[in-house]
């Protein structure tokens, strides 16, 4: 049965599955809602699916639990933090919660955070920023078995490199923001169409001769085929143009550790990530009106704007960035959450594996 299930219920399994694998209980309960979240918001290439990687990791030593975020060097503003190859939910959250304390004191940090495992999906830190009232903005690179081709090339060089860019609520409006994985479609929707035998749509992914595909199961096989950078044919170059910008700032310049082949491991995951947080009442008035230049009513303005714009045929109008995830996770709480078959046999076989009555914990 692959749900749907029970928010609760399938973090108080991954907690217990983690736990059992070495996490102490703090630890455990941070990284199992991250990833329930995830699935919550709508991104599930982020949730529970990777218990499976993180279950390798481990057995393969990539992965060290009860780690926390080591500082390296702290001049105002910037902040060098390394995660000792940690969970990555739990060093990502104590960088940034660092971070927003250096960026409330001096209106802005330059965090880099280096060799973290695995850090989810970015937008939980974005939501840090925003409840803390800050801007955030997130270069992060995957430093693991290539997926993503550079525009115009035929083979897989560089990750799914994601971009976060998070702006606080203002009167009018919600929080925005904007998470983004710099190529066209996750691998792991890749492998949930492969077990389904879906074909996907087409300028996506090319096979591994270069050649234009729809099926998914070329991400899967040796050699691997390659997502394409998003914008498709016209516009791939500019997913790929930021694709790159997220390996030379959050890899090169923030971690030491680019998707090179010598960095690379079977069974290894990396993220780095250089992130620029800011105080907006630093750079521009908080309130006031339109007319008289307060940031979050021009904001409001903006919004405004671009929201009433008129819709295409048979459409549902304009989103702001941000909305889709809020959506999502009302409508997991009244529907619950399905994973995909593969997640769901993962579960089962590592949690029974670890001795813990999964049927029970998922209430099936």
């Amino acid at each position: 049965m692959n749900g749907p299930y029970a928010a609760d219920r399938l973090v108080a399994l991954v907690d217990a599955i983690l736990q059992r694998s070495g996490s102490s209980p703090e630890e455990s309960a941070i990284v199992a809602a991250n990833l329930v979240d995830s699935d919550a918001t709508g991104h599930a290439s982020h949730g529970v699916c990777q218990i499976a990687v993180y279950a390798k990791s481990l057995e393969l030593g990539h992965l060290q639990p009860n780690r926390h975020a080591r500082v390296v060097r702290d001049e105002a503003p910037f902040l060098v933090v390394d995660g000792e190859v940690g969970y990555g939910q739990v060093i990502a959250r104590e960088a940034t919660d660092l971070a927003i304390a250096r960026a409330k004191a001096g209106g802005a940090c330059v965090l880099a955070l280096r060799n973290a495992h695995h850090i989810g999906r970015v937008g939980s830190y974005g939501e840090q920023c925003i409840a803390a009232g800050l801007i955030g903005v997130f270069f992060v690179n995957v430093v693991s078995r290539p997926l993503a081709a550079p525009h115009g090339g035929g083979r897989p060089r560089l990750g799914t490199n994601p971009i976060c860019i998070a702006v606080p609520a203002t009167p009018g409006h919600p929080p925005f923001l904007l998470d983004f994985a710099t190529s066209a479609v996750a691998a792991n929707k890749c492998r949930v169409a492969a077990a389904s035998g879906k074909e996907v749509a087409d300028g996506l992914l090319i096979d591994e001769r270069g050649v234009p595909t729809r099926d998914p199961g070329v991400m899967f096989r040796d050699p691997t085929g390659a997502i394409l950078p998003f914008g498709g044919p016209l516009g791939g170059h500019k997913g790929y143009g930021l694709a790159l910008a997220c390996e030379i700032l959050a890899g090169a310049l923030a971690g030491g550790l680019p998707a090179l082949p010598e960095n690379l491991r079977p069974g290894r995951v990396v993220n780095n990530a250089l992130a620029f947080l800011i105080d907006p009442a630093r750079v521009a008035e908080s309130g006031g009106d339109a007319e008289n230049g307060g940031w979050q009513a021009l904001t409001d303005a903006v919004l405004d704007h671009i929201q009433d714009t008129p819709p295409v045929p048979g459409g549902d109008g304009v989103l702001v960035p941000g909305g889709p995830e809020r959506r999502s996770r009302a409508l997991a709480v009244e529907r619950g959450i399905t994973l995909d078959p593969d997640t769901v046999r993962a579960l089962h076989g590592i949690g029974g594996a670890l001795g813990l009555d999964v049927p029970a914990f998922l209430g099936a």
